[in-house]
């Protein structure tokens, strides 16, 4: 159906699992942002039979094939499909604030994502970023890198509340962010806005 691109299934398929090896121990529940055809959130729902997902994302298409996705597997007691905006999403009241993890893949630039993503985390929630190729490994010492500077800045991120957390480098890359406190109330900004004028 075009949802993940070209290229053979398997590889992105193995590239949502690492999340699971990023994020740890296994969460009571998450949201995936952006959510496309189902990577991650799909491979994770998998992985972690026991959390419940909220999988959202702007296009009503791919929410189809998401809830119809849900329904084969069984998992409507479960999972959630949100059809919206990730902006909108963060000023939900049922959703703002509610999450322990976000997960995301392919979502935009960082300051974008980091916008959409820390209004829906509570205090010491985690997102987990999958790093595109282009990102170099770290230098090879034991100690992983904290964040990737120029990608993630510390003061940019402060803003939302974000910290990085972590950068976890295997097959794929993962950058953790942890939500220090509540994100302003100011953000997300109106639909658009966070492309349009990036934070950082």
């Amino acid at each position: 159906m075009g949802l993940f691109g070209d290229g053979p299934l398997q590889p992105q398929i193995d590239h949502a699992a690492g999340f699971a090896g990023a994020v740890g121990t296994p969460p009571a529940s998450f949201l995936d942002l952006g959510a496309g055809g189902g990577l991650p959130g799909l491979v994770l729902g998998v992985y972690w039979p026991d959390a419940r997902m909220i999988l959202l994302d702007a296009s009503a298409r791919r929410c189809e094939v998401l809830r119809r996705a849900v329904e084969e597997a069984g998992w409507e007691y479960r999972a959630r499909v949100v059809h919206d905006r990730a902006e909108r999403a963060g000023r939900d009241p049922g959703l703002r604030g509610s999450q322990v993890l976000v997960v995301a893949r392919s979502f935009g630039a960082p300051a974008v994502l980091a916008e959409c993503a820390a209004p829906l985390l509570h205090p010491d929630g985690l997102l987990v970023v999958s790093e595109p190729p282009s990102v170099p490994p770290d230098s090879g010492k034991e100690d992983l890198p904290v964040a990737h500077a120029d990608r993630w800045p510390v003061a940019g991120l402060a803003q939302l509340g974000l910290a990085p957390d972590g950068f976890v480098r295997g097959v794929f890359g993962y950058q953790r962010l942890r939500q220090e406190r509540l994100c302003p109330e100011r953000f997300p900004r109106r639909d658009g806005v966070p492309a349009k004028k990036p934070l950082f």
